[in-house]
């Protein structure tokens, strides 16, 4: 009984449903990521290209040339598909901008709020050992 009480507790705090909620908008961030990348950037870059598609790029592990699209080299025998790399490298870059954009944002709302005060950083040791010293002369007097 006392598990599954703890187990509430932790569930109904708040950091475990803002994590939730965090999951929950990112899984949906992530598909319009995939949509920019796929059906506009990597189409306009492939474009500026001469037309070639990055999806299906790939370097053929046993030498061997099967032609495109990718799926038929795959069946053909092991290859390296960077061009997929490619494509999923611009999508983390991509999210990895959008959060640096959304957290600079919150940041800059905290800061705004009337009352915010940072929190104080803390003591380094060499200031500590000053401040025992200080209270040990005082205590000395």
């Amino acid at each position: 009984m006392v598990f599954l009480q703890e187990f509430r507790e932790f569930a109904i705090r708040g950091s475990v449903i803002d994590l939730a909620v965090g999951v929950i908008i990112g899984a949906a961030f992530q598909k319009i990521v995939d949509s920019a990348v796929g059906d506009v950037m990597m189409p306009a870059l492939g474009r500026i290209t001469g037309g070639m598609d990055f999806k299906d790029l790939y370097f053929p592990l046993a030498g061997q040339e099967y032609g495109l699209p990718l799926a038929r080299a795959q069946q053909g025998g092991a290859v390296i598909a960077y061009g997929q790399f490619f494509n999923v490298l611009i999508q983390f870059l991509i999210m990895a901008f959008a959060v640096f954009l959304i957290v600079k944002a919150v940041n800059r709302l905290r800061e705004a709020q009337p009352g915010f005060a940072p929190p104080a950083p803390e003591p380094t040791s060499e200031e500590k050992v000053l401040v025992e010293i200080r209270d040990l002369l005082k205590a000395r007097s």
